[in-house]
């Protein structure tokens, strides 16, 4: 079984500064916005969708980062599926955040380096690279 999903790093510039949107999920990691596609949608449409559906923050899609590929057990079903996640650079137009409490936790800002920093403690390791190609494409030092 294959999966398909897409989201970004979600980013505003703020006196200066880059803040990004993280996400703690349901098992209390920090990760990004990012869900599956649904029929009919392109990869952009899915991105944009999944930021704003999990975040409720509205953006403009920038450049693809990367895909990532792995594969995960089906909680319900036990089949292997391989997923594929598309990201982007995605630039906030509002800074309101409004949880989707069904499926995550949590949603903040954070400064650039603190965001990388909690990456580095609580983060999914697959998503080290997206953050490194998001900073190096603003030009924020890691």
């Amino acid at each position: 079984m294959k999966e398909i999903s897409a989201g970004g790093v979600v980013f505003r510039q703020q006196d200066g500064e880059y803040m990004l949107l993280l996400i703690e999920d349901r098992y209390g990691k920090v990760t990004l916005a990012k869900g599956k596609q649904e029929l009919g949608e392109t990869i952009h449409e899915t991105a944009l969708r999944e930021v704003l559906e999990e975040t409720g923050v509205a953006g403009r899609l920038g450049e693809k980062l990367d895909t990532i590929s792995y594969e995960y057990t089906h909680p319900a079903t036990g089949d292997v599926v391989d997923k594929e996640v598309h990201y982007y650079l995605v630039e906030a137009y509002n800074t309101e955040i409004t949880v989707q409490l069904e499926e995550i936790n949590d949603v903040h800002w954070h400064p650039a380096g603190e965001a990388w920093a909690l990456q580095l403690e609580r983060g999914y390791r697959n998503n080290d690279q997206i953050f490194r190609l998001a900073f190096q494409h603003l030009g924020i030092e890691v």
